[in-house]
């Protein structure tokens, strides 16, 4: 299957970018779609990263003002896990590394990578890159983030059993986080040495 891009423009630059696309593709019952024009969320890509402390199994959360979740049911500040941006030619292993120092103050033990997955391909070219971190979680906790990125997060350390009784709760909402836990509720036993 093909698909051609006709034109590309950037129709507003700001904190973010948007960018309008004319394409068509080749369809499954043979031919070529017709022409569409499709507005993009261009914001590049991300690593995410599940920290969690095996001996004492469980996790550690960050709790952060996020301003798409005015509408949430339990209000704009999400419970979610270190993530940040990957800036041009950075490694995925140290946006991991440099995301869990400025935003929990952790270092990770060890890194495995779990998948790649795009945030909502029908509006916006993210994918976020996941990973699993194992840490110490003793004396984990307290307030991060950058001032100068407008961060005010809130870290704390959660018996796994309570995280996964908070994504049964809804309270854990954002696709990243929700993902991660999915993942642990999998390979927990594996990664505890259970199996």
């Amino acid at each position: 299957m093909q698909w051609e891009v006709l034109q590309r423009e950037v129709v507003f630059q700001g904190f973010f970018r948007l960018e309008r696309y004319q394409l068509r593709h080749q369809l499954f019952a043979g031919g070529w779609s017709e022409t569409m024009t499709r507005e993009m969320f261009e914001r590049g890509h991300a690593v995410a990263v599940l920290p969690y402390d095996p001996k004492r199994d469980a996790v550690v959360m960050l709790e952060q003002f996020r301003p798409g979740g005015l509408d949430a049911p339990g209000g704009p500040w999400m419970r979610e896990f270190p993530a940040g941006m990957i800036e041009s030619g950075e490694l995925l292993e140290d946006v991991a590394q440099r995301e869990m120092q400025e935003e929990a103050g952790l270092v990770p033990l060890s890194l495995e990578y779990i998948a790649r997955c795009w945030v909502s391909p029908g509006g916006t070219t993210e994918s976020l890159f996941l990973y699993y971190a194992e840490v110490d979680s003793e004396n984990v906790g307290g307030l991060f983030g950058l001032e100068h990125e407008h961060e005010d997060i809130r870290v704390s350390v959660v018996p796994r059993e309570d995280a996964e009784l908070m994504l049964q709760q809804g309270l854990i909402c954002s696709a990243a986080p929700m993902i991660l836990m999915q993942w642990l509720m999998l390979n927990h036993a594996r990664l505890r040495g259970l199996n």
